[in-house]
């Protein structure tokens, strides 16, 4: 199993890109893995793990807690590194660091139609709650080429 640690941006800033880009594919410029990063790294919450096997990134984990509720982001595994459990230890691991911060339920979302994601999810005993999630972009914090 691949040893879980804190960010560090000096080691492991263009692999989390890197692997994100592979994840993710993202399209839009608000989650740029690039400022995701930065954006993360000003809250300073400590609550950026990653996941290495000799020194490289093969998963990751974002959570977030706002003094109400946690969150979890950017749960990513390398495709070479999957069904080996390192997702699970990965939100087991943020599950954990939420609840020394004393936060009483976690949320996450995940995208429409993403059915073995859903599956991975309820396996950890996270259930689909009646909500409609909405939002919001602030287009003048989302930097545009041009």
């Amino acid at each position: 199993m691949s040893p879980l640690l804190a960010y560090d941006d000096l080691l492991h800033r263009e692999q989390v890109i890197q692997l994100w880009n592979t994840v993710f594919g993202y399209e839009t410029a608000h989650n740029l893995p690039s400022l995701a990063i930065d954006k993360k790294r000003e809250v300073n919450d400590e609550l950026f793990f990653v996941a290495t096997e000799n020194k490289t990134v093969t998963g990751t984990i974002l959570a977030g807690y706002d003094g109400h509720r946690g969150w979890l982001y950017a749960v990513a595994v390398h495709p070479d590194f999957r069904h080996r459990g390192l997702g699970k230890a990965l939100v087991r691991h943020a599950e954990n660091a939420l609840a020394a911060k004393g936060c009483m339920k976690i949320n996450l979302q995940i995208l429409h139609g993403n059915d073995s994601v859903c599956g991975f999810y309820a396996a950890l005993g996270y259930a689909i709650e009646p909500r409609i999630s909405m939002g919001k972009r602030l287009e003048q914090n989302i930097p545009h080429n041009g």
